[in-house]
């Protein structure tokens, strides 16, 4: 047990700022905030820093196609991620945003002095790019042509970049994984980065793009900006003040090296191999440990908007409230292995472990403390063999739930904490207060029993505090007692005698009915759906939706077979320069190549385009467009937001191939 201020600095992986976080993103941020209370009852000195990632393609690309500037898109979904954190009732200590000039300042340097030191060098990328996720691929590394991440479609492209030497550390860096084997848990991910990758041997990382422009500048490369993995991974010695000239701030000399990066396993990569590598170039020490979280699985996919199925905090907070979701994500994610969501598990661990266990737990014993003795608390001291099973368990449950914590296995903490909760329900069934009440002489073994459970209860809270902070709080008052550090949850029997309870006891849960809950959540998905969709019209089931268009004059077939429609093929395409909205595509149309400019930026890069078949109305007039002369016409979709999609043939089609 820690009984000084000793430092203790946790990070999470910073959100990238490409739209609202879902539930499954921000368990993370539940999960760091546990750890760091819990660090924080211990008796340490905890610093906890999470933020935002604001920088790429894909930002670029969104703040285009929504008509504003990247930094004012930034703005809205980090003020966002911010308002969802504060309702989720976290205790960070810094929000770092990478927009904030300290961190955009610190990163240039730190990218001139790895170049000045030989680290960095100049090169050219040819790779298979995925926007999404900002990486390159290999051809052996993508799945049926799509990122092995993420899943969607990679792009050949090629590009000026710099590069960091990842083979100058790699020894050294799979001497320190041997030689720390706490630095990489669980115990599967640390093998994973190893046979996958440091055993094999690394290519050199790609650390700037020229390709977009939102991004940080290399400060002697203007024509490149610092790329996105080498930028955000920084904030972690950024946000505590790291000067790249030596000149550190007081944070960084008291917190570094931190003691936990806690990220998502999909994230791993990054944080052990990429950033201990920029560390070492930097002669900067590695963080003690990184901790690859599994994820929150809604059903059994990985949340997805294009899926249908993302949950959102401030969702389930307006049905279950903050404390029950905090529980919940809490609770069902297992150590090493992926967690489930949904509504009928919510309802249900709201019924059965808050509302039952815990709930009624409270409003029981307070209940009787108040018909029996008018509140009073008093110790009489009559003891029975049945009582020592409890204070036993209560007292040993601190170093059971402190050993769970040390392990980051903060469910098997939380299912510690509970199984304590569940000894007391027992213990009312086997005292049976209401019949004590009924014999005169057995008043003074009735104040004991009471006190055995208000004494156990407030143990249980001072545990739950770091997981479930107001309704420990909520507990703690009305049973008008402190919350405990730690250290004094060894000993049984520090309630004051004597103490009074509250008159009224506050419902922590209330039982939930799951049909109930459906039918609301069913009702705000279809006002939703009817609000967003505007003039579409929902068929009979309500599930379906359709975009009806005023009606133009009739065509003959005549009309119709006056124009030509191909199959094209996009092998090159390029940005009409000072155009907001044009792409200049050559399109292999049979042995032709046609020129056709179209206004889709917004909606496709150029590294997107190459390789599409695409629709092509061939025979259009030729005309030209901001001085660019276009031959044909793209068909694309039109949503009712105004959103474009390219029209592709559904199976693979030969150039040229007649669309009829």
């Amino acid at each position: 047990m820690c009984n000084c201020k000793k430092p203790y600095y946790i990070t999470t992986a910073i959100a990238y700022t490409s739209g609202k976080p879902h539930i499954g993103n921000t368990y993370e941020i539940v999960l760091a905030d546990s750890i760091a209370r819990f660090k924080r009852q211990q008796g340490f000195d905890v610093f906890f820093q999470t933020g935002t990632d604001e920088h790429g393609q894909k930002i670029e690309n969104k703040a285009e196609a929504a008509g504003i500037t990247p930094k004012e898109f930034v703005d809205g979904v980090a003020g966002q991620i911010k308002d969802i954190w504060d309702l989720m009732n976290t205790s960070y200590d810094k929000f770092i945003r990478t927009t904030d000039t300290y961190h955009e300042e610190q990163v240039q340097k730190i990218f001139q002095k790895l170049y000045e030191k030989g680290d960095i060098y100049k090169g050219y990328y040819e790779g298979l790019y995925c926007t999404p996720c900002e990486s390159f691929f290999t051809p052996s590394q993508v799945v049926d042509g799509k990122c092995p991440d993420c899943g969607a479609e990679v792009q050949p492209a090629k590009e000026e970049a710099y590069f960091l030497k990842l083979s100058n550390y790699t020894d050294r860096l799979i001497d320190h994984i041997k030689t720390h084997p706490e630095f990489i848990q669980p115990e599967s991910r640390k093998n994973e980065m190893m046979n996958n990758f440091l055993l094999p041997g690394l290519q050199d990382l790609c650390v700037s793009r020229t390709s977009f422009k939102w991004g940080i500048p290399v400060s002697f490369d203007k024509s490149h900006v610092v790329y996105v993995w080498l930028d955000a991974l920084s904030n972690y010695i950024t946000g505590l003040g790291f000067d790249a000239d030596g000149n550190h701030g007081e944070l960084y000399k008291k917190y570094w090296p931190a003691d936990l990066h806690l990220i998502g396993k999909d994230i791993l990569r990054f944080h052990t191999i990429y950033w201990p590598i920029m560390l070492m170039a930097l002669d900067v020490p590695l963080p003690k440990q990184v901790f690859g979280h599994p994820w929150l699985l809604q059903g059994e996919g990985k949340m997805s908007k294009s899926k249908g199925n993302v949950l959102y905090a401030d969702e389930l907070v307006s049905y279950f409230g903050v404390d029950a979701v905090r529980y919940f994500v809490l609770h069902e994610m297992p150590f090493d292995n992926d967690g489930v969501i949904t509504w009928e598990l919510m309802v249900e661990r709201m019924n059965s472990d808050l509302a039952n266990t815990l709930g009624n737990l409270v409003n029981r014993t307070i209940s009787m403390s108040n018909k029996y003795f008018d509140g009073t608390v008093r110790n009489a001291g009559v003891k029975e063999p049945v009582d020592e099973e409890l204070k036993e368990l209560a007292v040993r449950t601190g170093d059971k739930v402190v050993a769970k914590m040390e392990q980051l296995r903060v469910a098997d903490a939380l299912t510690e904490i509970f199984t304590l909760f569940k000894r007391c329900n027992k213990y009312i069934d086997e005292t049976m207060p209401w019949a004590l009440a009924k014999e005169e002489d057995k008043k003074e073994r009735l104040e004991t029993v009471l006190y055995n459970l208000v004494e156990s209860i407030t143990i249980g809270a001072s545990l739950l505090k770091a997981f479930m902070p107001e309704t420990a709080d909520k507990i703690l008052s009305q049973l008008n007692a402190g919350l405990r550090n730690i250290d004094n949850l060894k000993e049984f029997g520090l309630y004051p005698d004597g103490n009074q309870v509250t008159k009224t006891p506050e419902i922590l849960f209330a039982r939930l009915d799951i049909k109930e809950v459906l039918e609301k959540v069913e009702a705000q998905k279809a006002a939703e759906v009817k609000e967003e969709d505007g003039g579409e019209q929902a068929d009979d089931k309500g599930q379906e939706t359709v975009i009806d268009l005023p009606a133009k004059e009739e065509i003959t077939y005549e009309d119709f077979a006056k124009m030509q429609f191909q199959v094209g093929e996009i092998i090159a395409c390029e940005e009409v320069p000072k155009s907001k909205k044009l792409l200049c595509s050559q399109v292999k149309i049979g042995s032709q190549v046609k020129q056709i400019v179209s206004g889709i930026k917004a909606y496709y890069t150029p590294e997107q385009m190459v390789g599409k078949k695409v629709m092509v109305l061939v025979n259009l007039k030729p005309a030209k467009l901001a001085g660019i002369l276009s031959e044909g016409m793209l068909l694309c979709a039109e949503d009712e937001n105004g959103g474009l999609a390219l029209m592709v043939p559904e199976k693979d089609m030969t150039p040229g191939a007649e669309i009829c």
